[in-house]
């Protein structure tokens, strides 16, 4: 659904925006937390008035930029704020460059964790007016008073103050109906991070802070009465401090016997996992809960040389319980390219991870965000990334680039293949016996010299092309090849007809048209049994 957001209903349509808040967001069913904090203290820091004077627009990669430029410039602002990130920089540069060669009196304000760092190195930073760096809930309303009324301000670039959580405005109140309706909602319990994982942005903040919890539960308990049941916290270490977990926990765990479609998605320290969570945890039913483990890498040596301190025992432990004890989804995150992480140590840090059973592996390659640590490592491991957006590592001194090509491809394959969800008993097939992530690297590298592709694959073409890698590279039996991918594509709730399987389709005709899900349901949905619209912001949740 390419569109912008609806009018917020403290907003007269009739009247002029003097401020309008815009991004681009990756999908429609992202919701910005970032610009409704913002919002929600234009009053508070900026003065009051200047909440009734501000629109928020929320834009869809792949928007017409002269489209966006149409709807913003229909609102005669003054000043036009943008977030930018990693994965929408190179658009909202053009949408500024726009901006400013038909409108060079509108004051563009930038903000964001893109732009936070290595300005003057950016092209957009050089077209924009005033980019605020850092923390902008108290700087962007102050410096927008300023614009609008004066003094105007000396500096470009503005330092964002980071003011204590408690003087902070809550943004929940600017979720729409059509917000909690249809979209992923993101919730903060607290801001920061006390780990120093060199290639997070997160590395750079001194601590983690928390949100005063009874004020926030209050907002939360709102957001619930109001009809809101997906949750997506933000916070890098939910599990952080214990007392508040617990809290949380039982809030939702408390409303899910009246609410059961609500879903719930944490991000938790891996080697922390005390009883007191696994009570609560092990009582959720399936499909409430979704926890995003961040493993990174399994390599001792190389998580001491990124500052990555992290229980391997223990996190191998905490992971069996969730996937064995509770009925989480459990998506375990891996980087690969890490510095002086070889091809054989990322295997075997894969197979130990498959062998845990984590309901999803996501795993990417290394991207050097702008301000991380991680840059330190660049002279002494040859780290060569790339000079566009998302920087993604090419080559280092322990992968050269054509092994890098390679675990792209198979990033993107196991994507399309194993987190699908769609391949359950074909993929039994495929990673075993023997290393998982060998068996799959083989299969990856034969796909790609067979159809030269990464995109586009109708579910078809893929039981075709497995079946092909099954029978003819691996030399498995046809008959227990076909059953597999049979019972595999009746279970995805297709109507098409693989012909490799066409035989046996024609054969149980009235079995395959018998699903037990919807067509085309993707993910979790194929792991836990959820509804479409859940599905999609599960999936949103687990990729954001």
């Amino acid at each position: 659904m390419n569109r912008a957001s609806p009018v917020p209903a403290t907003f007269d349509a009739g009247s002029r925006a003097r401020i309008v808040l815009a991004t681009l967001n990756a999908k429609y069913i992202h919701a910005s937390l970032g610009l409704r904090c913002l919002l929600a203290n234009m009053d508070k820091h900026g003065g009051a008035g200047l909440r009734s004077q501000t629109r928020l627009c929320e834009f869809v990669i792949g928007q017409p930029a002269t489209r966006m430029v149409e709807e913003l410039l229909a609102l005669q602002p003054q000043v036009i704020g943008l977030g930018v990130y990693i994965w929408n920089v190179v658009e909202t540069t053009q949408l500024v460059r726009l901006l400013k060669t038909l409108r060079p009196d509108i004051k563009i304000v930038l903000g964001g964790p893109e732009v936070s760092h290595e300005v003057e190195q950016q092209e957009i930073c050089r077209l924009a007016d005033h980019v605020v760096t850092g923390w902008g809930d108290v700087s962007f309303p102050k410096l927008c008073r300023a614009l609008l009324d004066g003094p105007q301000p000396l500096m470009k670039v503005i330092a964002g103050e980071q003011p204590p959580l408690a003087e902070l405005a809550l943004p929940y109140e600017e979720y729409t109906a059509e917000d909690l309706a249809q979209r992923l909602l993101y919730v903060e319990a607290s801001r920061g991070c006390p780990f120093k994982c060199e290639f997070c942005l997160s590395s750079l903040d001194k601590t983690a802070w928390a949100f005063e919890l009874d004020g926030f539960m209050a907002e939360i308990d709102a957001l619930y009465r109001r009809g809101a049941r997906n949750f997506k916290f933000v916070d890098r270490t939910f599990n952080l401090k214990i007392d508040n977990s617990v809290r949380i926990l039982q809030f939702f765990l408390d409303r899910i016997a009246e609410a059961p479609d609500v879903f719930v998605h944490f991000e938790v320290v891996p080697d922390s996992l005390p009883d007191r969570l696994k009570e609560l945890i092990a009582q959720f039913p399936d499909g409430a809960l979704q926890f995003e483990v961040g493993i990174q890498s399994f390599n001792p040596e190389v998580q001491q040389r990124i500052s990555r301190k992290q229980d391997n025992n223990k996190t191998a432990d905490n992971l069996r319980w969730l996937v064995k004890k509770s009925r989480a989804h459990v998506h375990a995150d891996l980087i690969f390219g890490l510095p002086g992480e070889t091809l054989e140590s990322f295997a075997q840090g894969f197979d130990r991870l498959f062998g845990l059973a984590p309901h999803e592996i996501q795993f990417g390659v290394l991207k050097r965000l702008r301000g991380t640590p991680i840059t330190r490592h660049t002279a002494d491991f040859a780290m060569v990334y790339d000079p566009q957006t998302p920087y993604t590592i090419l080559q280092n001194s322990t992968v050269d680039f054509a092994t890098m090509q390679r675990i792209k491809r198979f990033a993107r394959y196991w994507e399309m293949v194993a987190n699908s969800g769609r391949f359950s008993r074909g993929l039994d097939l495929l990673l075993a016996p023997g290393s998982a992530f060998q068996n799959f690297l083989a299969f990856s590298d034969w796909l790609w010299q067979t159809t030269g592709k990464t995109h586009e694959f109708a579910l078809e073409k893929l039981v075709d092309l497995l079946f092909a890698h099954l029978i003819q590279v691996r030399g498995l039996e046809a008959a227990s090849v076909a059953a597999a991918l049979l019972a595999d594509y009746q279970a995805s709730g297709a109507r098409g007809r693989p012909q490799s399987l066409a035989a046996l389709l024609g054969q149980a005709q009235k079995t395959a048209l018998v699903g037990t899900e919807k067509h085309g349901a993707p993910r979790q949905h194929r792991h836990l049994g959820q509804q479409a619209l859940r599905l999609e912001i599960q999936k949103a949740a687990a990729a954001a």
